[in-house]
């Protein structure tokens, strides 16, 4: 060839190929190109580009929306978040190379050419910027968005996601799944919460993409340049949360998402379940032998059995023939009755609630209008539309029947949607609130609206009693009406470690009512496996045994008298703790903030946290530490972060930002205290239905930082503490003045408790108590003054030391405020 030839063949290759590179980038990727035009309207920015439409909103001074779309944007519309914008001071400015949004927390810059995003503080670090060169772009209908990854960056939260509490370098999809004896780094599973927190650099963050398309979260999987979060469908939808401490990212992410109610008080107490306790007999047996074997409980839960043939709303009537019967026996025990409820419904002519689901054209459709057949349980099914209210409301007239005959919990189930084969076919139809939508749409917001009109129906038929919802499968806001346990494990060390990190994740993420199969629901634990389920279990927001069907018995009696012996310790000292339980719930329901509390919520920026060896320790309320071993350990090592912690058996004192090695045994899991701590307890009760003495027993724990505690009550049943008939004080420790602060009682309850035992641990001899008051008519009883006392629980291991020294001081409890000084 020659060289005019050559030459001319080089430049046509030259321009093909970069033809074929300007293609690669414009039309399999599209990027949102250059901005075209700004409009600046109040708190909001309309900003148009070559190739998208992007709306940007300042919801408060710490939360920032972004919208992107390829067409204009749709009318907004959102399962998950409840929030309106906040009036907020936002000063937004504009010139030929930048968009500035500046709150009173952070500064957001938005460039030009091309669009990216760049938040940063108000000192000006970098929170959290765009990928340069990605930042927001699509393939085909699925759109991405990339974020640089900082130096030495941590991931955490994600919800129900398997795998190590930082999500660095982990790739995560979100597609609700039904997941039987799913392995420990299995994913997805259940529920999809697309929430995480960044940390890096003294700094962190939240983002929360909305979008309840099959979603996908890359922390620096198979790449070292990015992270990024994005979905198959619809648009990129994300709220920026900037706080500098974490607790507030949770308050901020659940006041968009919204928070739990108060819990019936009984579902705080134990339950036990099994797939399946039938008939009525095999359940009146269970509850005798709790209460005659003095295991406290307050639940048993029927599984899919006590149905006819499996059809949701009905009763085997040979099983169970009087359900009223059951529930009222149960009562009298001071137990109540969860059931299990599936979304399938028989296709079989006869059965009632098949012929009104037809009658009133509630069920899922294809795209030609014909009602979705599924198999399940039953057979074959149709499932209602719990998208639209009027799938709601046709379930709330179903599920009355239950509520009807006594039972005071409902147990959603296999509502991912679960159905054999678990290929639920794209082109089926779901009202989505009015606007109709794909199952590639509305898949993963099923199980959050199932439990959303089981929640509702079911508090309308009890007549302002709050109801026990618990749910399999969810999406973010699931708080708003359900707990969540984590679905069909296996009763092997690793998946009791796993559990204890996705109750964790769970609770970074939002939702502070969780739990999981205590035991392990597939296969068999052995004895030590057990115990120390049972242990971590009295630690847990919803303590539920449950086993599998083909599987040994796994009642507490059913593993030998020393199993029994340690596991009713344990449930005894969750009872004992239901004060401090409660009143840790209601703070859950003013701020968000979980039960279960990952160590990086309070110790954020403390390396260590995140190594592997101490990801599963976690925080109960904000007053234990949990250390959980696997059962085969006989030596553990447990950090200890910032400050001093006491041993929770004997008072020892340990200070923090160290590793200690110990020993660890079946019979006691290590659980610490932190120092200045408040924690109140009541004496032993069988179940809620019980009445605790009349003397509230509050802990304080001498330390070198401030502290208060809310401790809660109201009726524990009813929704009027919505209407102030509730009682509420404040215990302030204040290290600086030496003070222990009981502030003036709020609410129109009275306590049910006459008179408070302060006990005092870690105070010296020395320490001089004295006690002021704003009332004259107050009474004061100096009961005991340096005398050894049990701390907790009587029985078995949880004993203070022999000789242990703790100060002691009964006084009435009026609702005035009243003042330790030591």
């Amino acid at each position: 060839m020659n060289k005019p030839l050559l030459r001319a063949f080089s430049i046509s290759f030259l321009t093909a190929l970069l033809a074929g590179t300007a293609y690669a980038q414009s039309g399999a990727v599209k990027s949102a190109g250059n901005v075209s035009n700004v409009q600046i309207n109040g708190q909001q920015v309309k900003i148009a580009t070559q190739n998208a439409f992007a709306e940007v909103t300042v919801y408060s001074p710490s939360v920032i929306r972004m919208r992107v779309d390829k067409q204009p944007l749709a009318a907004d519309f959102s399962f998950a978040v409840i929030a309106k914008p906040q009036q907020t001071k936002a000063t937004i400015n504009q010139n030929d190379n930048e968009v500035s949004i500046t709150t009173d927390s952070l500064k957001l810059i938005i460039s030009k050419k091309p669009f990216a995003a760049t938040f940063y503080t108000l000192d000006g670090k970098v929170i959290s910027q765009d990928e340069k060169g990605l930042s927001t772009s699509w393939v085909n209908e699925s759109v991405t968005t990339y974020k640089h990854m900082q130096d030495g960056e941590h991931f955490i939260g994600l919800g129900e996601k398997t795998g190590n509490l930082d999500r660095k370098g982990n790739g995560y999809t979100n597609w609700n799944s039904d997941t039987f004896g799913y392995r420990t780094d299995q994913d997805p599973i259940y529920s999809t919460i697309p929430f995480y927190i960044g940390v890096h650099h003294n700094l962190n963050y939240g983002i929360f993409m909305d979008n309840t398309y099959q979603s996908d979260f890359n922390f620096g999987a198979s790449n070292n340049r990015f992270s990024s979060f994005g979905a198959h469908g619809g648009e990129m939808n994300y709220y920026f949360i900037y706080h500098k401490h974490l607790t507030d990212i949770i308050t901020s992410y659940t006041a968009l998402t919204g928070r739990m109610k108060m819990p019936p008080l009984w579902s705080l107490g134990y339950q036990q379940n099994r797939y399946s306790y039938y008939p009525d007999t095999e359940v009146y047996r269970i509850a005798q032998t709790l209460r005659e074997k003095k295991i406290p409980a307050d639940g048993i839960t029927l599984d899919i059995h006590y149905m006819d043939k499996y059809k949701v709303f009905t009763w085997d009537k040979n099983r169970f023939p009087d359900p009223a019967k059951l529930t009222a026996r149960l009562k009298d025990m001071g137990l109540k009755l969860t059931l299990i409820v599936d979304p399938g419904v028989k296709t079989e002519q006869g059965y009632p609630v098949f012929e009104d689901g037809l009658k009133n054209n509630i069920f899922i459709k294809y795209s030609d209008s014909t009602n979705y057949t599924g198999e399940v349980w039953p057979g074959w099914c149709h499932f209602p539309d719990f998208t639209g209210e009027k799938g709601r409301n046709w379930w709330h007239t179903q599920i009355k029947k239950y509520a009807d005959v006594g039972v005071s919990g409902i147990w959603n189930d296999m509502n991912e949607i679960s159905t054999w084969g678990q290929k639920m076919p794209d082109n089926v139809i779901f009202n989505y609130e009015g606007q109709n939508a794909s199952h590639l749409q509305a898949h993963n917001v099923y199980g959050l609206e199932m439990a959303r009109a089981s929640y509702e129906g079911y508090r309308k038929a009890l007549n302002n009693k709050r109801p026990f919802i618990l749910t399999r499968s969810g999406y973010a806001g699931l708080q708003r009406y359900t707990a969540i346990w984590t679905g069909d494990n296996r009763a092997e060390d690793d998946h009791m470690l796993l559990g204890v990190r996705l109750l964790s994740s769970l609770g970074l993420s939002g939702v502070p009512f969780t739990g999981m199969d205590i035991g392990g629901f597939t296969g068999n634990p052995t004895v030590a496996l057990y115990t120390r389920w049972m242990q971590i279990g009295a630690f847990s927001p919803y303590f539920r045994n449950h086993t599998g069907v083909n599987t040994k018995s796994a009642e507490p009696w059913a593993f030998g008298e020393e199993a029994l012996e340690v596991a009713r310790n344990y449930i005894n000292l969750r009872y004992r703790l239901l004060p401090y339980l409660y009143s840790s719930f209601y703070e859950a329901t003013q701020n968000g903030h979980p039960v279960v509390r990952s160590l990086a919520i309070n110790y954020t920026h403390d390396q260590r946290i995140y190594s592997a060896q101490f990801q599963n320790q976690y925080e109960f309320g904000n007053g234990f530490m949990i250390a959980p071993f696997t059962s085969a350990d006989t030596y553990g090592t447990v950090y200890f972060p910032e400050g001093n912690w006491y041993d929770l058996y004997n008072d020892a004192l340990i200070t923090g930002k160290q590793e200690k090695m110990m020993r660890v045994t079946t019979q006691k899991l290590p659980v610490f205290v932190k120092e200045s701590s408040i924690i109140p307890m009541q004496s032993l009760v069988q179940s809620t239905a019980e009445k605790p003495t009349d003397t509230l027993t509050v802990h304080v724990y001498k330390g070198n930082r401030n502290n208060s505690f809310v401790y809660y009550e109201d009726d524990g049943e009813s929704y009027n503490y919505e209407n102030g008939t509730f009682y509420k004080r404040t215990i302030a420790y204040d290290a600086v003045k030496k003070q222990i602060v009981f502030a003036k009682a709020e609410g129109s309850l009275s306590s049910k408790f006459k008179y408070i035992k302060v006990q005092l641990h870690g105070f010296a001899d020395n320490d001089k108590i004295a006690l002021n008051t704003k009332s004259a008519n107050t009474k004061t009883e100096f009961v005991s003054f340096l005398t050894p006392v049990s701390s907790f629980d009587p029985q078995g291991v949880i004993n203070a030391a022999e000789g242990h020294n703790v100060k002691t001081i009964t006084m009435s409890n009026s609702s005035n405020q009243m003042v330790l000084s030591y």
